[in-house]
């Protein structure tokens, strides 16, 4: 296995004064009644943008149609950019501070989509996220200006914990070093890039949590909307030449129908400036998600939506370049997302500053990052020469729905850090495909990790392990603290990131939380329990929990003892949830590289 490159340190910023960033806002009244999401804890604020552009080739995969229509069609790319922001004190009270819903645009119509994911009656989802989630906001500050500013930590400091709102940031005039890049040598520092494919029912806003997160320790990370029927619901703006193609076929209908109450209907329907796309459910094979299916994963269908999520990912990375060479401009003007269009914020992208943006990305070594059926999209995309990706981060990954042609005549030879749930740990085919996934990427001569974070089930890096834990405790047997699963998984992203990307992409790695989850254990230390293992039918779906009601009724028994030296969040409960652990016995690691190799 080739050792990487020695690094050298570059000298650290020296400031002669520091800056404090804007206090954290304090909960609303809303937040106090309705499910909030945590603040983010790094040492940045964080910035939001929504992008819709045509496609530079719109086109049809494969033949699969619904209602006499190709089912995945790429006419436009749609995309989130979390990135990291500092706020001046003077904008607090502004409009510039507006923070994102969660829920996306229209919010009515997206519960629906839910609903229609989930098999289960309209009425009562709509109304229950509408009840709990519908005023739930992002801490995220929509269109806010790209931070030009360093974060700086005292050392022992930032070995030790996780930075927080306090944490100082470093004036851009006062850092300047004499091997600093063209744009570092202005003050200004560049962020690496990650790009974040959803899983089956999310959405561009769905995992939020994980990469809000990472943008406050100095990403900028692009979570895609797929329009491939793999979400739950998302709107299609049509654009100029599609517009033009629905209004002729508008005339020659109209020209064959006799009858005016269906013309006027159909041309209803028909003049629509956008189209929707539902979860498409594999045909004669609804369930090929399940473990118990005997017919196994849909390919025809999932490859599909894989080779047309690769060809969304190359249109984002094309918006990523305009705008890093100066072009954001034109970007703008080609947005969908604006007034007047369908799920689209009044703000639209004003208040941008584009020329801030100009050579402030680093391009050349994207991360992919993906849930679910999004890992089954960032394995392939490891693996189809995509020059500009260097490394990829797993997370509890759907093994199955990786196309046989990769995992058998293809090797990964790209960094590869895969992150899973306890749930999908006992599903056999599924922990055996990954294993042998990450086999190969060792085998290759790249660095590799595989681990399981302890107690979790498979929604756990999403924002409904947060905004609804009672129901994922109680229905899925999860078991560590939903907030301490996603710090889990963005600390451990955080130290691969450190080992793998180049060191001048990491200077400021030192802001960067680091737990050694990584470090601590080789696969030959690891002890794998399976004292949660469930009955076979509930195999991936849910955890099982021995003793369930009694240890649920002691943790909510007022005078429970407090066990000293487990790790606590906020409010004070423990952060592995039911069952206390205790730190460095959370996550299990079941391969990892020589500690020589790195």
């Amino acid at each position: 296995m080739p050792q990487p490159a020695p690094r050298e340190p570059g000298p650290e910023p020296k400031p002669k004064a520091t800056r404090l960033p804007a206090p954290r806002p304090p909960k609303t009244l809303r937040e106090r009644i309705f499910h909030a999401l945590p603040p983010y804890a790094g040492p940045y604020h964080v910035g939001y943008m929504e992008i819709e552009v045509p496609a530079q080739n719109p086109r049809h995969f494969s033949h699969i149609k619904r209602n006499g229509e190709f089912a995945l069609k790429l006419d436009t790319v749609l995309f989130s950019i979390y990135y990291p922001s500092l706020l001046p004190e003077k904008e607090s009270s502004s409009r510039s501070r507006t923070r994102v819903p969660w829920l996306p645009r229209p919010r009515a119509e997206t519960c629906r989509g839910y609903a229609l994911f989930l098999s289960i009656p309209n009425l009562p989802v709509t109304a229950y996220i509408a009840v709990t989630s519908m005023f739930t906001k992002l801490h995220a500050h929509r269109n806010a200006k790209l931070s030009d500013r360093w974060p700086m930590l005292e050392p022992a400091v930032a070995a030790v914990a996780t930075p927080t709102s306090q944490d100082t940031l470093v004036d851009d005039d006062e850092q300047r070093d004499d091997n600093a890049t063209d744009d570092e040598d202005q003050g200004k520092p560049k962020f690496p890039v990650i790009i974040f494919s959803h899983g089956l029912g999310g959405s561009r806003t769905a995992y939020s949590a994980v990469c809000g997160e990472l943008a406050s320790f100095g990403f900028v990370v692009v979570a895609l909307e797929h329009r491939d029927g793999s979400g739950a619901r998302t709107f299609v703006n049509k654009t100029g030449e599609s517009a033009d193609l629905e209004s002729q076929d508008l005339e020659m209908t109209q020209e064959r129908d006799d009858k005016p109450d269906k013309r006027r209907k159909r041309k209803d329907k028909k003049t629509k400036p956008y189209y929707m796309v539902d979860y498409i459910f594999p045909k004669d094979n609804a369930l090929d998600t399940s473990p118990n299916n005997a017919r196994g994963v849909d390919t025809e269908l999932r490859g599909a939506q894989i080779d047309m999520r690769l060809a969304e990912i190359e249109e984002a990375f094309h918006v990523l370049r305009e705008i890093n060479n100066g072009r954001g401009n034109r970007i703008a003007e080609q947005n969908l997302r604006v007034k007047g269009n369908i799920g689209s914020s009044s703000r639209g992208l004003d208040g941008v500053d584009w020329a801030d943006w100009k050579g402030r990305l680093y391009l050349e070594n994207v991360t992919m990052m993906g849930h679910s059926f999004g890992g089954a999209t960032t394995v392939q995309a490891l693996t189809e020469g995509f020059g500009w990706v260097s490394q990829g981060i797993v997370v509890d990954i759907w093994g199955p729905a990786v196309p046989e042609s990769t995992t058998t005549h293809s090797t990964q030879k790209k960094p590869l850090l895969s992150v899973g749930s306890e749930a999908f740990m006992h599903w056999k085919d599924n922990f055996d495909r990954v294993e042998r996934i990450c086999k190969d990427t060792r085998t290759s001569g790249a660095l590799c990790w595989m681990t399981t974070i302890r107690g979790s089930t498979h929604l756990f890096p999403t924002d409904f392990a947060l905004l609804y834990p009672n129901w994922m405790s109680l229905l899925m047997k999860t078991i560590v603290n939903p907030r301490r699963a996603i710090s889990l998984t963005v600390h451990s992203a955080l130290e691969f990131l450190k080992i793998t990307l180049p060191p001048h992409q990491t200077r400021f790695s030192h802001a960067w939380a680091d737990e050694e989850l990584l470090r601590h254990a080789d696969d030959s230390e690891t002890q794998v329990l399976y004292d949660h293992r469930p009955d076979d039918k509930w195999v991936a779906a849910r955890l099982k929990i021995a003793n369930e009601f009694s240890l649920r009724l002691r943790s909510w028994l007022p005078w429970r003892k407090q066990d000293a030296g487990v790790p606590r969040d906020a409010s004070g409960k423990p952060l592995a949830g039911l069952l206390n652990w205790g730190p460095g016995k959370e996550v299990w690691v079941h391969l990892s590289p020589d500690r020589n190799k790195y």
